[in-house]
């Protein structure tokens, strides 16, 4: 047996170190050094079960030789998680699905494993086959080839893997596996960082795609070592409210597709529900036409829905004015608020300002910008914004409304949900054909001018 050592890993980046020291010497982080007892044990002991008698010998090939366009995507029955994966699940691919306690991670990967008709192996670490039996009866679907395992030790896995040839196979989660390489406890650096590596190479392989469930930190990061992220081939963040039902499916990281795409869902009694038009769930329905309210014609990746902006502008009572913001950057609401001030002759100085986002989402689109603005005038003055009105703009320091990209999906959107009237950039008009659309394009070019039109 080999000597038993003592090794210090970095939280942050995952880096091996022979003694504490305050700073990691690989990513600069102060304060991320752990001790862990490490075993290593002879790898040859160890066979790899996935793996067939003789590997065969890989060979350098030029890089005009390789042929492109042969990568083999599966067609998910999820068109939500379809959008976020670039078009469709990538044989071989490693993703990573983080996110908060009880957001709905298992119910995702579990409604996918009941309703793709493959033969999946799902791995759970945290739960009894009991109680996942309980979870997919409440969803209400039924998969014959579908196998639940509840086993942590990785090579125990590879058996079962070998044995079933499976061609998916879900873990729920990576924090609780362990490798019988590594004496180290469950969720410590250097055994997800070993553990992500053996799935890694199986899925490399054998050409089947791993999904792996991830915990988050309290700061919203996910737990191990920063290594885990750059391993996989995917990162997706499953993000939302527990008060809200909507649910949202981002990518940070894709190397077969976009990052910028997004899927939307909601929480039901029988499990996640794709959310296919999110525009008419964002727009809240309401019979009076109130102050503060104003609607934007935004985009998501490549997908435009209009979101409703909600302010609340009030006489401050305790002193220093309040400044708050829900999906929305409080910093460029301090900026637009000065805007207002000094091109505009607004007066908020005196005045707490509350901002709001309809349905729980974040917003980082500068189109919003035009929206708010206006929501803000409109709770001022005490003056309602036509709900047949939306807005797509952005508003510079000198009070110019500046042009946005893909305007014209925005005003088709607006247009298809029975819109009258949007407001943009006159900057925003070359090249377009405003009456060839069923909605009214008013074009401004400062704030002073959107206010004189709506105002009037």
């Amino acid at each position: 047996m080999a000597k038993i050592k003592k090794q210090f890993f970095c939280k942050n980046c995952g880096t091996a170190h022979t003694k504490w020291n305050g700073k990691c010497s690989a990513c600069n982080e102060w304060n991320t050094l752990v001790e862990e007892v490490v075993q290593k044990e002879d790898k040859k002991e160890i066979t790899r079960t996935w793996r067939a008698d003789g590997k065969p010998k890989t060979e350098p090939i030029l890089i005009q030789d390789v042929q492109t366009g042969n990568t083999k995507r599966t067609k998910l029955p999820d068109s939500e998680l379809n959008r976020v994966l670039g078009g469709g699940l990538v044989s071989g691919s490693l993703i990573l699905l983080g996110g908060e306690p009880g957001i709905g991670k298992s119910t995702l990967l579990l409604q996918l494993a009941l309703r793709l008709p493959a033969k999946i192996v799902y791995v759970s670490g945290e739960e009894s086959e009991e109680q996942i039996k309980m979870r997919a009866t409440r969803i209400g679907l039924q998969n014959a080839t579908c196998y639940l395992l509840a086993e942590t030790d990785t090579q125990e896995m590879f058996k079962h893997f070998k044995t079933l040839s499976p061609d998916l196979v879900i873990v729920d989660s990576i924090q609780t596996l362990t490798s019988p390489l590594l004496d180290s406890t469950p969720g410590s650096v250097s055994q997800i960082r070993e553990c992500a590596g053996e799935l890694q190479r199986f899925a490399k392989e054998t050409n089947i795609p791993v999904f792996l469930i991830g915990h988050i930190t309290k700061e919203g990061t996910i737990a191990g070592p920063k290594l885990l992220e750059h391993i996989v081939d995917t990162v997706l963040q499953f993000e939302g409210d527990h008060h809200y039902t909507y649910r949202i499916l981002r990518t940070i990281k894709n190397r077969f597709g976009s990052t910028a795409e997004l899927g939307i869902y909601e929480m039901q009694s029988g499990g996640l529900r794709e959310v296919e038009n999110p525009s008419e769930l964002l727009i809240s329905q309401k019979d009076d036409d109130l102050s503060g309210s104003a609607i934007c014609a935004t985009l998501e990746g490549l997908r435009p829905m209009l979101i409703e902006t909600q302010a609340l502008v009030s006489t401050a009572v305790y002193g220093t004015p309040q400044r708050s913001a829900t999906g929305f950057d409080l910093r460029r609401l301090n900026m637009l608020l000065a805007v207002l001030e000094k091109r505009c002759g607004f007066h908020f100085g005196a005045n707490d300002v509350f901002l709001n986002i309809a349905g729980g989402i974040r917003i980082d689109d500068p189109a919003i910008d035009l929206a708010i603005v206006s929501a803000l005038v409109s709770s001022l003055q005490t003056i309602p914004i036509d709900a047949k009105i939306c807005f797509a703009g952005e508003v510079g320091l000198s009070g110019e409304i500046r042009s946005v990209n893909r305007v014209d999906q925005r005003i088709q959107e607006a247009s298809r949900l029975g819109f009258k009237q949007i407001f943009i950039s006159k900057y925003n008009l070359k090249g377009l054909h405003p009456e060839k659309y069923d909605i009214e394009v008013i074009p401004v070019g400062k704030i002073d001018e959107l206010f004189s039109l709506l105002m009037s």
